[in-house]
């Protein structure tokens, strides 16, 4: 009988010693899980769900309210809240929701379309607020870890990570503006992502994620964030009084290639072609000439007859992105020497840079 109970409590004992094992291995958590998981904790409650009302008309013009949601990430003690312009745009109302489901009205305080960032603002109390803390996009690597929290579908917050895929891209926002240096990386983002925070695996906000591509609207892994650093040059101004002032040359352009200039009879074959001057703007001021026909090369049906832009204080224009880049390193009211090509002449031209109109 002895032996019958020391075997039973052999046979208990083992059991026990296998379930424990079983749960410990089931519950076992890897370096990067638990980064995961702590960072979500962490930084989670800064991160909020943003509904905007903007009003439409229907056939009979009557006004009917539409509802649309994104993310954004709390920055400061005061109650700013970082997002998308695409956000918030248009919209007569706001409302954030933190994340312990307290609702709260949200305005406006600035935008800058051009980089698809804004700011608004909670007067909700300081300790509801998880502040997130801004990283340095300069130092990024192909390859590096990141987290994305966000809102997609309107399900609740959520968590997606990946690795940035690529640096230095360049998108268009739908301000029609080059965005420069953007991040791009195949954590999942969805709609209702848009806005909220691209994290370094400190917990860092080192961008905001703003656009996909994809067929189907929803993620293929292959998504776009705003540099931290583009959004803390301008979120200062912003604050203090709203918008962003960004260097203006009063005229748009396009770029010159060899097919056209080819049919065109150009004696370049890069550059930056006037396509039309705005009236009394400061390309206008300073002499500059736009398009004054149209013509078809190919597909394309092109304005002609503007000044081709071939260097600026020095440094050549292959393209229309290279004379807008150039341009965006100024300030409004610097002055700036263009070299132009106009009817097989080549001409100096001195300009001076105004402030760009601003929209919200």
């Amino acid at each position: 009988m002895g032996k019958v109970k020391k075997y039973r409590f052999i046979l208990v004992a083992s059991v026990i010693f296998f379930v424990l094992v079983g749960y410990s291995l089931g519950v076992a958590k890897t370096e990067d899980e638990e980064n995961n998981i702590s960072i979500y904790r962490e930084v989670g409650p800064g991160v909020v769900n943003i509904t905007s009302v903007v009003v439409q008309r229907d056939f009979f013009f009557n006004p009917i309210p539409r509802e649309g949601a994104g993310s954004g990430s709390i920055i400061d003690t005061n109650g700013h809240i970082l997002t998308n312009h695409h956000v918030i745009r248009d919209s007569t109302k706001l409302e954030v929701t933190l994340s312990d489901g307290s609702k709260w009205p949200a305005k406006f305080v600035g935008a800058d379309p051009d980089n698809d960032l804004a700011v608004i603002k909670v007067d909700a109390p300081k300790e509801k607020l998880t502040v997130i803390p801004m990283g340095d996009s300069s130092e990024l690597q192909i390859g590096q870890k990141v987290l994305a929290i966000g809102n997609p579908f309107g399900l609740g917050q959520t968590l997606t990570t990946g690795i940035i895929s690529s640096l230095g891209r360049s998108i268009r926002s739908e301000a029609g503006t080059l965005i420069e240096d953007v991040i791009q990386t195949d954590a999942a983002i969805n709609p209702g992502n848009s806005g909220g925070p691209l994290l370094d695996s400190k917990g860092r906000i080192i961008g905001i994620n703003s656009a996909i591509i994809s067929p189907t609207g929803a993620s293929v892994g292959i998504g776009f964030a705003i540099p931290a650093n583009t959004a803390k040059r301008i979120i200062p101004e912003l604050i203090s009084k709203g918008h962003v002032s960004y260097p203006w040359i009063g005229a748009s352009v396009y770029p010159l290639i060899p097919e056209f200039a080819k049919v065109l009879g150009v004696k370049v074959e890069r550059g930056a072609v006037i396509a039309e001057v705005v009236g009394g703007g400061p390309a206008d001021r300073a002499g500059l000439r736009g398009g004054n026909r149209r013509v078809q090369v190919g597909n394309s049906v092109i304005p002609v007859g503007g000044d081709v832009i071939t260097e600026m204080d020095g440094k050549k224009v292959i393209s229309s992105d290279d004379l807008i880049r150039m341009i965006r390193d100024h300030r409004p009211g610097d002055r700036v020497e263009l070299k132009a090509l106009r009817r097989g002449n080549f001409l100096r031209i001195k300009v001076t840079l105004g402030e760009k109109p601003r929209r919200r």
